[in-house]
């Protein structure tokens, strides 16, 4: 159980998700990032740990189950239900994705998709039927991960940008076919599999520092949200991928935006700000008017109760009037829950 000081996650902690499946809306995961290193008798090591919790209505967590894996930089749910169990893929630090299962999260298929010294930046699961993953390597690769004879194989792999990609994520709305990826060289770029990969459909270099996180809205289609070290977030109608149609100012490096996942909330995004804490954004307009009409937005509100960068963070799919969120920070590996 938790205290009011939240859980020690022991491991720096770095990535938060909950789970979206209707049965297991209680259940989130906690990622950790340690580097450990080199001595006379021991190599520099990345170190992580999973942490599998249950949430109770009011926000206390209790711990189901921990396991141990290289240091893990990103982690994602798929939002279809399986028999066999909800999928969840794990981007770790010795180049593999690992997909883990909630029915034996401690059980992974391992794909190696680049050499063990490069890190999986960010790892993103497609809505559709078989579940494919996409994701960014720190040697500049985005690669495509996808079903095949029951094991997951690598099927695209392309050069992508000049500096780390920290980010790759799918068009929530293109049924795994576009893919828009940022990275360390301040772009942001498209990509279009029907077209293949040797040219981007575009390439947005108006960003005065890396792209660091990208997400679709999931109710609104040609909406995407991009955060950048620039402690900027920009929305962006992708027909016209070069210029944002709303600019907001979050103090700090944005290095994960999450839109709100109800309809009724469509406005609302979760920011992780690093050195300012974490904030929950409206942009402008009412309920039932789409994102895109916006010209403008305000912070709901922030929250500040980690001293140390503010990293990963999720909203609970449970229904309520206000949503219970997930977030932890690194230096201080400290793991809160609080509403908004």
């Amino acid at each position: 159980m938790t205290s009011p000081e939240g859980f020690d996650t022991e491991y720096s902690a770095d990535s938060v998700e909950f789970c979206p499946h209707p049965d297991s809306l209680d259940i989130f995961v906690c990622g950790t990032y340690q580097l450990q290193e080199e001595t006379a008798d021991r190599p520099r090591r990345r170190l992580g740990r999973c942490y599998l919790f249950e949430t109770s209505e009011d926000g206390v967590l209790s711990e189901l189950q921990r396991f141990n894996l290289p240091a893990i930089l990103d982690m994602k749910w798929s939002h279809r239900p399986r028999p066999e169990g909800s999928l969840l893929a794990i981007a770790d630090a010795e180049g593999c994705i690992r997909v883990h299962r909630l029915s034996a999260p401690e059980v992974a298929h391992r794909t190696l998709l680049a050499n063990p010294t490069s890190l999986i930046d960010s790892a993103s699961v497609a809505n559709g039927s078989n579940e494919s993953i996409v994701t960014s390597t720190s040697d500049g690769c985005i690669s495509v991960v996808g079903p095949e004879d029951g094991e997951m194989t690598v099927t695209e792999t392309w050069k992508a940008h000049d500096f780390e990609p920290w980010i790759a994520a799918w068009d929530y709305w293109s049924e795994r076919q576009i893919i828009y990826s940022g990275g360390d060289d301040c772009k942001m770029k498209g990509w279009d599999l029907r077209q293949g990969t040797m040219t981007p459909t575009f390439t947005n270099k108006n960003f005065e520092a890396g792209v660091t996180t990208i997400q679709s809205h999931p109710f609104e289609e040609h909406v995407l949200a991009v955060g950048s070290y620039d402690s900027t977030v920009r929305l962006f109608d992708t027909r016209k991928p070069l210029r944002p149609f709303v600019q907001m100012d979050v103090g700090g490096g944005a290095w994960r935006v999450k839109w709100h996942p109800s309809a009724q909330r469509r406005h609302d995004i979760l920011v992780a700000c690093m050195h300012d804490g974490f904030k929950v954004l409206r942009t402008s307009g009412t309920q039932e008017e789409p994102v895109l009409s916006s010209s403008g937005y305000e912070v709901l509100k922030r929250f500040d109760e980690h001293k140390s960068l503010a990293y990963g963070v999720d909203w609970s799919y449970k229904e309520g009037h206000d949503s219970l969120i997930a977030s932890c920070s690194f230096y201080d590996h400290l793991l809160r829950t609080w509403k908004a």
